[in-house]
């Protein structure tokens, strides 16, 4: 029996070496200081876990280190296009490709989207007056799911076989007549294990802000980033459903000989329908939280209600649903007729009205406002012209006669970055400055914080403000030269400067963290003089934080009782909490996941095999030790 990952594992080129012999000093430095500080229990602790805020801190814990490693895969491509014809170290032709396909891919999957659900894990049930998840057993296994997913993307890399067809997965670039071999197998069955965990995780939001909300916390009383959270559940629901289709069909077709995406009958313009109707509502699955991510934050250091909050409501959703009707933008160029591009060029027109509404409710917001410049609103603050400025782009490349111009070069690049560095990253700054303490116990400094956010911000506008320039100078994307006599090597430098100051930014957050952690004095129930009902329980977030349940009876409960000096009325007459328990069950349901994906990578399918029956093992064990069982019996008896 041929053994393909051991021959690749002996043949490895010496950027692949160096990987593998760093991974295994810094696992082993690991090792030794989890032994020798005793931090072994801490770690079995949260392996078993399934408290909201212990899974959403692995979540963003695991967002920040795939963040390190997609960032920098950024500084390589943006230092081999630092200098025209530049020969860096082996990033060129095929390895580029990798590098820019490995980037994208993580930035989107393994990245921004852990960040976002580690912070709703961590803020909505403590928001709505919920002690969990309505499904804390399945909120663990979510998580699993999408390490298992990342480690099986990651692990590619190691085995000199990284996906190369970039972070869209084109067919038919993506099929096995044009990469045979299995690096793109290695794509789709990362996305695959870790989209099932991103539709758990949306399943379980749903259900816990439809059904497990505090007595009188109507929907029309929810703070906005519950209410972002929620639409973008069903977003997420629907898209990831979407993509799943896709890459079981891709999966068929590398593998079984099948032809939905090539030959006669097949078309690769079916991958980039089924794609795009999953990768635009994507972009609003990262933005929308980091909407209601601003508008808690800006509504706090504003010490303002929002402005106009049913509007605010009212435009989620209608970005939400707007979301499913403007996919083909990105195929203007494909020949769908003139029909079709002029009915997706109005619909992308349209989605930036309720957009729009946001930035003005917002500004109205902060007007008249008592501003407290504070780290969590600096982010909230750059925020704004920076997303206004991708924003308008965005119209721009609307308009499908220019975007025959615009399409597939760096213009694009821009416009995309803009949208979701300045939309996505920024909130996710916002939000984990912001509910640190609900996380720690303890504030971030105030000073590396702004020193961070200044950083970023100059380096990000640095980086592709320019790249609006080459792009119109004609400067195509996924490429990795270009030449003197295109005249935008300075543009190019200086994108390359800025991507280098924003990599130095990162810095300041690690120093930050871990000044806080050694030095750092533990803080209060409420640091910020908050308005919603996190901030009422303590810091951190207890396991079963509302005993008594609160009655809500006002938006922005807990600030309507500092200002009339009361407390909170609470109700003891309530369902009782969801269950949470320390179980090794979805570490071990993770894992037979990723032994079936390893088994259909290799087409070793007696493994596949092997991992399916253990799967089918333990989905009886876990029904025979179901503690939900009596939950839903005593919820019931309470109704």
């Amino acid at each position: 029996m041929s053994i393909p990952f051991l021959n690749q594992l002996f043949s490895l080129p010496s950027d692949v070496i160096s990987a593998w012999i760093l991974t295994i000093i810094m696992g082993a430095f690991l090792t030794i200081y989890v032994f020798k500080k005793k931090k072994w229990p801490i770690i079995w602790q949260f392996m078993r876990t399934t408290n909201h805020r212990k899974i959403g801190t692995l979540y963003i814990l695991f967002g920040i280190l795939f963040f390190l490693r997609a960032g920098i895969d950024s500084l390589l491509i943006r230092t081999q296009l630092a200098v025209p014809n530049n020969d860096f170290w082996v990033f060129q032709g095929d390895k580029y490709n990798e590098l820019f396909t490995t980037h994208g891919t993580m930035m989107i999957f393994f990245v921004a989207m852990p960040l976002l659900i580690g912070l709703m894990n961590v803020a909505v049930p403590l928001q709505i007056g919920a002690r969990d998840l309505a499904f804390p057993f399945l909120n663990a296994v979510s998580f699993w799911l999408f390490l298992a997913g990342a480690i099986l993307f990651n692990m590619s890399f190691f085995f000199n076989t990284a996906p190369n067809a970039g972070w869209t997965g084109y067919a038919p670039l993506s099929t096995e007549v044009f990469t045979p071999d299995v690096g793109n197998d290695y794509y789709v069955f990362g996305l695959q294990v870790s989209g099932l965990g991103t539709i758990f995780f949306a399943i379980n939001m749903i259900v816990t802000i439809i059904r497990n909300r505090a007595p009188g916390m109507k929907l029309t009383r929810m703070p906005l980033f519950p209410w972002s959270s929620l639409i973008t559940s069903f977003l997420m629901l629907i898209a990831f459903g979407v993509l799943s289709i896709a890459l079981y069909l891709l999966m068929f077709d590398r593998m079984f000989g099948t032809a939905f995406f090539s030959g006669n009958e097949g078309s690769p313009v079916y991958w980039q329908h089924l794609f795009w109707i999953f990768g635009h509502p994507e972009v609003y699955i990262l933005v929308l939280p980091a909407f209601g991510i601003f508008s808690d934050v800006i509504s706090t250091f504003s010490k303002k209600r929002i402005f106009g909050y049913p509007a605010m409501v009212v435009s989620i959703a209608l970005i939400g649903f707007l979301g499913f009707m403007v996919w083909a933008h990105h195929m203007f160029t494909v020949g769908l007729g003139p029909m079709a591009n002029t009915f997706f060029a109005i619909t992308t027109m349209l989605i930036a009205v309720p957009t729009g509404i946001k930035i003005f409710n917002w500004l109205f917001t902060i007007r008249g406002g008592v501003v407290r410049v504070t780290t969590p609103m600096l982010f909230a603050l750059g925020f704004i012209p920076t997303f206004v400025m991708g924003g308008v782009t965005g119209v721009m490349l609307s308009v499908a006669a220019a975007n025959f111009q615009y399409h597939d070069s760096h213009f694009v690049v821009a416009h995309f970055h803009y949208t979701i560095i300045g939309g996505t990253i920024l909130g996710i700054f916002a939000g984990l400055y912001y509910w640190y303490p609900k996380i720690t116990g303890k504030v971030l400094d105030d000073k590396l914080g702004k020193w961070h956010f200044w950083l970023f911000v100059i380096g990000f506008h640095l980086t592709f403000l320019p790249m609006h320039i080459t792009g119109l100078e004609g400067m195509p994307r996924r490429v990795f030269t270009y030449q003197w006599s295109d005249g935008i090597f300075l543009l190019n430098l200086t994108s390359t400067i800025g991507a280098f100051l924003m990599g130095s930014s990162m810095l300041f957050l690690g120093w930050n963290i871990y000044k806080t952690h050694k030095y750092g004095l533990n803080t209060g129930n409420d640091p910020w003089n908050g308005r919603t009902l996190e901030w009422t329980v303590r810091s951190p977030s207890p396991e079963h934080p509302f005993e008594p349940m609160p009655v809500v009876r006002e938006i922005d409960p807990y600030w309507y009782a500092k200002v009339n000096k009361r407390r909170i009325r609470t109700t003891a007459n309530v369902r009782p909490a969801p269950i949470s328990v320390n179980t090794i069950l979805p570490v071990l349901f993770a894992f037979s996941l990723f032994v079936i994906s390893i088994g259909m990578i290799y087409t070793w399918y007696w493994i596949s095999v092997i991992g399916g029956t253990f799967t089918f093992l333990l989905l009886i064990v876990r029904f025979l030790n179901d503690e939900r069982k009596a939950y839903y019996r005593e919820e019931h008896s309470h109704e």
